[in-house]
């Protein structure tokens, strides 16, 4: 009985043995790679398909692929100033940038104004109509019953820049109770796109990017302020990349991306 006794004594402190023999092993290996993550970039709605090839583009590279978040550059702007880390800042007008540089929340030297865009008013596919855009053109007669979508003009880019055209053009009076005011232009050109609103001010390349529209015609650059994106690095970034993407953004290579999406390049 003793005998057997030590023999199961034997066999158990062998089998805990191996069993503890093979734990270091299992804590050494490693633990399953984590893809590398790039530079947060926070930017302009109407950017996503185009700052999505350029950042495509970097990864093919080699690089980590960027974090990208669109929304209004208002709201975007917004977020940085109530500290929310990120890398990047592209917005679709200069003065939410002029903001970010008033509260010393971009790096000094790193803005450069490297985008352009066109204005143009929008229709559903299914409803399309035909209205020359210049001073008191019918709008609000075109647009019947129906609503005018745009992102909000109080504080977005896109309807800042609508608001100015209408008001310029001596319209906005005519359709101002008509307006929708949508949280982006992107959601301003979805509203159209579904049949929800009669008519749409959006950038051009919005337009492009959405089969669901028809471009009525495109404002005069006269009637509003220059369209243009400038990009920055923001003093929160600690991305070891944040400035070398900033630079493959404003190379001749990064340019052609956008150019490809129908924004103009500076």
């Amino acid at each position: 009985m003793i005998v057997r006794s030590k023999r199961r004594m034997l066999l158990a402190l062998g089998v805990s043995a191996g069993l503890l023999a093979g734990v270091p092993a299992l804590l050494a290996a490693p633990l399953a790679a984590q893809p590398a993550k790039g530079p947060l970039v926070l930017a302009a709605a109407s950017l996503q398909e185009s700052l999505t090839a350029a950042a495509e583009a970097w990864a093919a590279k080699g690089h980590p692929r960027p974090v990208l978040s669109f929304a209004a550059s208002s709201v975007l702007a917004r977020q940085v100033e109530a500290g929310a880390p990120a890398d990047l800042f592209i917005s679709a007008d200069v003065p939410w940038m002029d903001f970010l540089a008033a509260n010393k929340l971009i790096v000094p030297g790193t803005r450069a104004s490297f985008l352009t865009n066109t204005l143009v008013l929008v229709a559903p596919r299914a409803q399309p109509f035909k209205l020359a855009i210049t001073p008191g053109f019918a709008l609000a007669a075109a647009l019947d019953n129906g609503r005018l979508a745009m992102a909000d003009p109080d504080a977005v880019p896109a309807g800042k820049y609508g608001k100015a055209a209408l008001t310029n053009l001596g319209v906005w009076r005519s359709v101002e109770s008509k307006v929708v005011r949508a949280e982006n232009v992107r959601a301003a050109l979805l509203l159209v796109a579904r049949d929800e609103a009669a008519a749409g001010i959006v950038y051009a390349t919005d337009a492009r990017a959405t089969p669901g529209v028809v471009v009525v015609g495109s404002f005069p650059a006269t009637s509003h302020a220059p369209i243009v994106y400038p990009l920055a690095q923001l003093a929160s970034s600690r991305h070891r990349d944040a400035a070398a993407f900033r630079a493959f953004l404003l190379s001749p290579a990064g340019k052609q991306v956008f150019a490809r999406y129908g924004f103009g390049t500076r």
